[in-house]
């Protein structure tokens, strides 16, 4: 059972794949030991001959062994293809399924650290080179160092001892020399993969940021750090490759003198009389057909080595800490209370400080104050997207650090300022709202969302596709949708972050009597910089550093020199400016 659960972590396996592999090597090893069956057959045929012994008695006996052989060899290529490809694609594929099951109970703080060029090697790259490791080189590599071995041993009872050395000797010490490369190839690996996923980032940026480039004429001074950045991918690549060829063919040189030592101690010991002509052809024989295979083994322990790091990526994947929590939510209405929080990111550097207040149902609470205050970070809370480092958040009286993260989140609707668009239709898009709803719920939710003028005027209405990300819409568009989505979900509780943000007085009007609609009767988070966006609501607290610097009702923080009242007063200025 410790070489399963070892095997899993080693190769980022599950149970199931760890047998499968187990079994791969076991069949590998059996099909060698089969295969070298033909040398025992043509030995004593040899030997037979040489010794006038081949009498009519003994004809069936090489017939029916040589049958035998044929139908053993036929049978365990069988069992090896299947145990060492279909286990390892069916193991493949469940272990992508693993990893994406995985990113989705991981916290959302999780791909804060990681970037999209990473995620993506670690699904696409890293899941296939551990399947050519699964299904070509460890299976073959371990299962022919078994049957070597066997081989050897077995040999010391049957042969002359001195002979057996002289042929094996090499074989350990080759992977020995391949061994003490280990350290240095993991680290020329490490380095690889980093300015390999380096290249990605700035392949995926430059895609993303061409308009920008453009626009600024910075596309060739970008291209030529890009240059710089492929060039040292091919530098690293090279010196990784020429560093494994250094210990593989080192190795390799002392392989090819095991044929040299086996033909100087077989003459020696044949001048001798020792042993005879026909042992001495027969390790001859044994050398040349043995080295060639495991010259192949020793380059696939190189490569596994190698592998040794996607296995890393993988498992840190796999074994990274999930939330968890009750599935039941018995929440008693749906006020968010923060009581004394307090939040560090994973550098240790302070975000909340002993924040308290209260969000009540029927209300909307405005969460303003200067950028890098904790707003953001505020929301992210409330919905679990991260776990508090002290204090506690409740719903509804309930701890949501008890929740599970996908019970708690069917309690909120969420719209983001950056919007999330998919290349599909506009009702698929809204359809995310809610699983299963009907195309009339759609388009109710459309209406309520102020979707409609402009979903009328598409080719093809609700079924016309709006492109990568709704490149086909504009950003008001593009943000009704998302609203309609939140409409179509009804949550009772709703964060708003800087929703409208970005959007002209033109836009954010509509948005703004669409969001009047969606808050009734919810309990409202709304994050924003614009005063206008945050007249009506119930409750202000105000972030500066971290901390709650004032809370109230905007006419209590209107009322004297406050940071709410200071704010209002600069936008109202800024608003009026003229060139």
């Amino acid at each position: 059972m410790k070489m399963v659960e070892k095997l899993q972590h080693k190769y980022a396996l599950s149970r199931q794949g760890a047998v499968d592999m187990i079994k791969a090597c076991i069949s590998v090893a059996v099909t060698n030991i089969v295969l070298m069956m033909t040398a025992g057959i043509l030995y004593t045929l040899i030997k037979d001959l040489l010794e006038n012994n081949l009498t009519q008695d003994r004809i069936p006996f090489y017939a029916i062994g040589s049958a035998i052989i044929i139908v053993l060899v036929f049978v365990t290529n069988f069992i090896q293809y299947n145990a060492t490809f279909l286990t390892t694609y069916r193991e493949s594929g469940v272990r992508r399924t693993a990893i994406a099951e995985k990113l989705r109970k991981l916290p959302l703080s999780y791909f804060g650290k990681k970037n999209i060029a990473d995620l993506t090697t670690n699904i696409m790259g890293d899941c296939a080179q551990i399947e050519t490791a699964s299904s070509h080189w460890i299976p073959e590599l371990i299962g022919a160092v078994a049957s070597v071995s066997l081989v050897g041993i077995s040999m010391f009872f049957f042969f002359d001892w001195r002979m057996v050395l002289a042929s094996f000797w090499v074989i350990p010490v080759a992977f020995i020399i391949v061994t003490t490369c280990s350290g240095a190839e993991k680290r020329a690996v490490r380095k690889n993969q980093a300015v390999k996923l380096d290249m990605a980032d700035g392949i995926q940026e430059c895609l993303e940021s061409i308009r920008d480039l453009r626009a600024n004429n910075a596309q060739d001074r970008y291209m030529d750090e890009l240059d710089g950045k492929i060039r040292k991918v091919e530098k690293f690549a090279l010196f990784t490759e020429l560093k494994m060829a250094v210990y593989v063919n080192s190795a390799a040189i002392i392989l090819k003198l095991g044929i040299g030592t086996t033909a100087v101690v077989g003459g020696m010991l044949f001048a001798k009389g020792d042993i005879d002509i026909l042992t001495f052809f027969m390790f001859l024989m044994l050398v040349s057909r043995l080295y060639a295979p495991m010259e192949i083994s020793l380059q696939n322990f190189a490569a596994i080595i190698a592998t040794g790091i996607q296995c890393e990526r993988l498992d840190e994947v796999l074994s990274h800490e999930i939330q968890t929590g009750s599935e039941d939510l018995s929440c008693d209405g749906y006020d968010i209370v923060f009581d004394h929080v307090g939040f560090k990111y994973a550098d240790d550097t302070d975000v909340l400080k002993d924040v308290s207040f209260t969000a009540k149902q029927g209300q909307v609470t405005a969460l303003i104050g200067p950028s890098g205050g904790g707003k953001t970070t505020i929301s992210r809370l409330a919905a679990r997207f991260w776990d508090v480092n002290s204090g506690k958040i409740t719903l509804g009286g309930e701890d949501i650090s008890r929740v599970d993260p996908e019970t708690l989140l069917s309690k909120y609707s969420i719209v983001f300022q950056d919007v999330t668009l998919f290349n599909n239709s506009v009702m698929e898009n809204i359809r995310i709202g809610k699983s299963g709803a009907t195309d009339e719920e759609v388009m109710e939710a459309a209406r309520l969302a102020n979707c409609d003028e402009f979903v009328n005027l598409l080719p093809d209405k609700y079924n016309t596709n709006i492109g990568e990300n709704g490149s086909e819409l504009s950003g008001g568009e593009r943000q009704r949708i998302s609203i309609a989505r939140a409409f179509l979900k009804d949550a009772p509780v709703i964060l708003l972050d800087e929703a409208t943000a970005s959007l002209d007085a033109e836009n954010e009007t509509v948005i703004q009597e669409a969001l009047s609609r969606l808050i009734k009767n919810k309990t409202v988070m709304i994050i924003a910089h614009r005063m206008r966006t945050i007249a009506n609501a119930d409750h202000i607290v105000v972030l500066k550093d971290g901390v709650v610097a004032e809370q109230g009702s905007p006419e209590e923080l209107a009322g004297y020199d406050s940071i709410y009242s200071r704010m209002t007063k600069q936008q109202l200025i800024s608003q009026n400016w003229k060139m």
